[in-house]
């Protein structure tokens, strides 16, 4: 009995020098709400998450696999490659049609009706180009994102963004007022959480998404709507880097979590996923 005491107490006084530890770290200013954060090491992502987002839940997250990538949607990025994004409103609402017509009796017996925020999510499970762009609500899981997938070389910079939920809405709300009695869709930034049954990985990923303007990408958007320090910190962008054997201690640690593909992905491809990193990480 001793001896487990004496064991836990040692645990929690650990976990309390890795909270308390200083964060190494190159901390830009917040300029048009956006703030950059370079870590000197992956290690020290917790503790930050910790000392600067005391309260999690009131951003979401996205990790990305190079910290140079745009904070963009897939129909966005599908645009630019076919130099189509002078009519992309028009065409976005075709692309939605002929996936309604695509999927008519291949939804199961009685479906539900969606609308068109749950027709544009269930298209981004299935791998359609939509403008929706992937976030979750904890940090931890966009980490395992951002390191999912190797890079060629073992040393990358990677990235976790963090998106202030109610700073963007309060301010989307705030641009919609003001073009209420315009037909265009708004400049607005919405985040959306679709009610269905029909994606199960959203549950596991504590999953979401947003949806801004197409052609302008999120870190644009905030730049757009928060001019200077005073509006707050709308966007904070975490580099987190990447030195040579880094990706499977990051993984491990991760699993240790049960963050890992088949707890993300509750499905038969998940199971695939996570036997593939099984065999190729030692020790996970």
């Amino acid at each position: 009995m001793i001896l487990v005491k004496s064991h836990y107490r040692s645990v929690c006084e650990e976990t309390d020098r890795i909270m308390a530890r200083k964060v190494k770290a190159l901390r830009s200013p917040t300029v048009k709400g956006v703030q950059r954060i370079e870590l000197e090491s992956w290690r020290e992502f917790y503790p930050l998450i910790n000392e600067t987002l005391p309260n999690p839940q009131d951003h979401v997250f996205r990790g990305q696999r190079m910290s140079s990538w745009k904070l963009e949607s897939s129909l966005d990025r599908a645009l630019k490659d076919l130099g189509q994004h002078a009519n992309a409103a028009r065409i976005a609402t075709r692309h939605l049609d002929e996936f309604r017509l695509a999927i008519r009796g291949r939804r199961g017996a009685n479906p539900k009706e969606l609308r068109e925020k749950e027709q544009w999510a269930l298209g981004q499970h299935y791998g359609l180009w939509t403008p929706l762009l992937d976030w979750t609500e904890s940090p931890f899981v966009a980490l395992y994102f951002a390191f999912e997938e190797p890079s060629k070389t073992g040393k990358s910079k990677r990235a976790v963004f963090a998106l202030h939920r109610s700073l963007v809405q309060s301010k989307s709300m705030s641009i919609a007022q003001k073009q209420v009695d315009s037909a265009a869709r708004p400049d607005i930034m919405e985040i959306i959480t679709p009610m269905t049954d029909e994606n199960a990985r959203l549950v596991s990923q504590g999953g979401l998404f947003t949806r801004g303007t197409l052609g302008v990408d999120v870190e644009r958007w905030v730049g757009n709507h928060f001019g200077g320090t005073s509006a707050g910190t709308a966007l904070i962008k975490i580099v987190v880097p990447e030195r040579e054997g880094d990706r499977p201690k990051i993984l491990r640690a991760l699993n240790r979590m049960n963050i890992n593909h088949r707890s993300l992905f509750p499905d038969i491809s998940g199971s695939g996923k996570f036997c593939n990193i099984r065999l190729s990480v030692t020790g996970y």
